[in-house]
């Protein structure tokens, strides 16, 4: 099967290479932020860069950010309650710790939380989405800090256009309700764009609900052509059940796939944020720039498993400052941007914990990051540009109570790369990049003992990567990636750790090398039909230690997807796209002693009419009811040990209308 995918993408390529017409595409010359925290042309970024536009989000299957990024290159995603709302997102084969190797910004604002919740999808509904910029590898960490061992997500928001109105309402299958309104505007001094959504649905598993609230804007003020003022905020709340998973006994009991075991299980979450900030230019295109953020969220968690039950109360709140300086100079053909900058961090989180073995009791967690950075790119000629950058970074961790009660940590970032544009638009690559995280708040404090783990080491990894984009005409280009990762002091839960075997967060005692490859291929083969697939590769392992040679669990080593796009008729567009996922060790199994969980390929479609104001859409997934899991894990606390999976939906429809003004 893995064959014939690789066969029919190679395939794919030869003959609209051979079908293409010299036809305009939203992939060339596209301008991106994220890889230099200023706008930069892909063609001078030495790293595998993808950029999810407005109007491909528009006529995508997906109904929210983490169904757009399963189908890039490299992402693994994994849609754990079924509804949306505990996904991880996996680039470069991290597997259980990808919701903190990974760093997901809204608008440059970073969004990873200090402790294990990782990333929040639903904070950011698909509507409010502009684009989303994927910058692959380690090199983020000079820029970003922390989280971006294995690559930056950068979601950017709709800003203010010509005056718009809009709003929408859906309904499908599961119970399935959604609704949103918008509002933009734009002048000589302002734009400014207002949006809401609210969704409820009955999840496709018994205890799978969720109810959730958005509310966002973003604005823009011009104060005459060297100062600009941006602002933009949220706040979002759902309410959400947690199914849990269905152990191999619990099917073997008679159990169904929409069943649960954990029929009272459940989260809410309160949360808002502001970012903001002014830009002064200078000498034509340079800039000094300070972005200030606040976010606070509040969760509740009640969970239950053998013997027992947990309630966990959260809040925490983060505030950050980054001013930059961004010097651009240019003589002829040659040109250099220059950056420097330093970002400061705070998280405070309180929590209260109730425990039905041990009890209540309250925690006071801090996290304080310091880092300041400098990073150059220099283009000699025209055609050949290099870039390089420098970070230290130093952390302070406070716990109360906590013996002992803080520990600090710091680190240094190094990152090179050369890109050469070899034929008009097309360019090769290659970089280092070294890369690293800190371990989270709740990997260092042990709630049990009230003790802090002070040997614990922040993760570091050596990142190589060579690839080059070759149009082969305006309307055809094919991106091909090779990278090697190698990490020491990885940090993840070890199952098998801890001083009485109940497991512990540890660093892994052994290196891990990850080996890729990624190729992609978008296509327009006339005018109103497209086509775009990628292939991924994945050698993910451990390399020495107590589990030398075994695989990094839930990281396939094949992955797969295709999709068509057409306009046949005015107004009309059809969409219908695949994913296929590899075979992969079950989270948690490291000796890998079971057998893998299954590979699985799941078609969505999509069907949309457009008459002046009026849009109608038809969604179908999952055309084939495959029977799937994109989750399992081993239960732990089974005995014996046994496999569990987290069921993913049937067959599924969304139907909706919409008015933009």
């Amino acid at each position: 099967m893995n064959r014939i995918l690789l066969s029919t993408l190679v395939f794919l390529i030869c003959v609209t290479h051979l079908m293409a017409a010299e036809r305009e595409t939203v992939h060339l010359n596209e301008v991106v932020i994220t890889a230099t925290r200023y706008e930069e042309k892909i063609s001078s970024i030495p790293a595998n860069v993808s950029v999810i536009t407005e109007e491909e989000i528009k006529n995508s299957t997906a109904r929210n950010i983490p169904d757009l990024l399963r189908m890039d290159t490299g992402i693994h995603v994994n849609d754990i309650a079924a509804n949306g709302r505990n996904v991880t997102v996996d680039l470069r084969g991290f597997g259980a710790t990808a919701v903190s190797n990974t760093l997901v910004l809204v608008d440059g604002r970073r969004v990873n939380q200090a402790d294990l919740s990782g990333v929040d999808w639903s904070q950011i509904p698909l509507d409010r989405v502009k684009k989303i910029e994927v910058i692959r590898g380690g090199q983020g960490s000079v820029l970003y800090g922390d989280n971006a061992s294995a690559g930056v997500i950068n979601i950017i928001t709709k800003a203010g256009d010509a005056r718009k109105f809009g709003a929408g309402a859906a309904a499908g299958s599961y119970e399935t309700y959604k609704g949103n309104a918008y509002f933009s505007n734009r002048t000589d001094k302002v734009a400014y764009s207002l949006t809401g959504s609210y969704v409820t649905s009955d999840g496709y598993r018994e205890n799978s609900d969720t109810e959730a609230k958005d509310i966002g804007f973003t604005m823009n003020a011009f104060l005459g052509d060297t100062v600009n003022l941006h602002f933009s905020g949220g706040y979002h709340k759902d309410n959400t059940g947690l199914p849990g998973a269905l152990k191999e006994s619990d099917f073997s009991a008679g159990a169904s796939r929409t069943e649960t075991v954990n029929p009272e299980d459940f989260a809410e979450v309160e949360d808002y944020y502001f970012k903001g900030g002014p830009e002064f230019y200078f000498l034509d295109d340079s800039f000094i720039k300070l972005d200030v953020s606040y976010r606070k969220r509040s969760g509740l968690t009640f969970s239950s498993f053998v013997g027992g039950s947990f309630l966990g109360d959260t809040d925490i709140k983060t505030t950050s400052v980054s001013p930059q300086l961004v010097l651009k100079h240019e003589a002829g053909p040659a040109m250099n941007s220059l950056t420097l900058g330093y970002d400061y961090g705070n998280a405070k989180e309180e929590i209260i914990n109730d425990s039905s073995f041990s009890g209540t009791a309250r925690f006071d967690l801090e996290k304080e990051n310091y880092g300041y950075y400098i990073h150059d790119e220099l283009r000699i000629i025209e055609k050949l540009v290099f870039s390089g950058g420098y970070r230290h970074d130093k952390v302070d961790f406070t716990f109360t109570p906590g013996t002992p009660d803080t520990t600090g940590l710091d680190e240094d970032l190094y990152t090179a790369g050369v890109n050469f544009t070899y034929y008009r638009n097309s360019y090769a690559y290659v970089s280092y990049a070294r890369s690293f995280r800190y371990p989270v708040l709740d990997e260092l404090f042990n709630f049990i003992t009230n003790s802090v783990d002070t040997g614990l080491l922040p993760q570091k990894s050596d990142n190589y990567e060579i690839g080059l984009r070759h149009y082969f005409s305006d309307a055809l280009y094919a991106h091909v990636n090779l990278f090697r990762i190698d990490t020491i002091d990885e940090i993840l839960y070890n199952p098998a750790g801890g001083a009485f075997g109940f497991g512990a967060n540890e660093n892994l005692d052994g290196k891990t090398r990850r080996d890729g490859v990624e190729v992609a291929m978008s296509a327009r083969l006339v005018e109103w039909l497209s086509i775009d697939g990628n292939y991924s590769y994945m050698d993910a392992s451990i390399v020495d230690g107590q589990y030398e040679g075994s695989d990094i669990p839930n990281v396939p080593e094949h992955k797969a997807t295709l999709g068509i796009s057409a306009s046949p008729v005015k107004g009309l567009s059809l969409a219908l796209n695949g994913v296929y996922i590899g075979e992969r060790p079950f989270d948690g199994d490291f000796t890998n002693s079971f057998d893998g969980q299954e590979s699985y390929i799941v078609l969505n479609s999509k069907i949309k009419y457009q008459w002046n104001y009026l849009t109608a859409f038809l969604d179908i997934n999952n055309l084939t009811d495959e029977k799937y899991s994109e989750f399992g894990a081993l239960s732990l606390f089974s005995f014996p040990v046994e496999t569990a999976v987290y069921p993913s939906p049937g067959i599924n429809v969304l139907f909706g209308v919409s008015v933009d003004i």
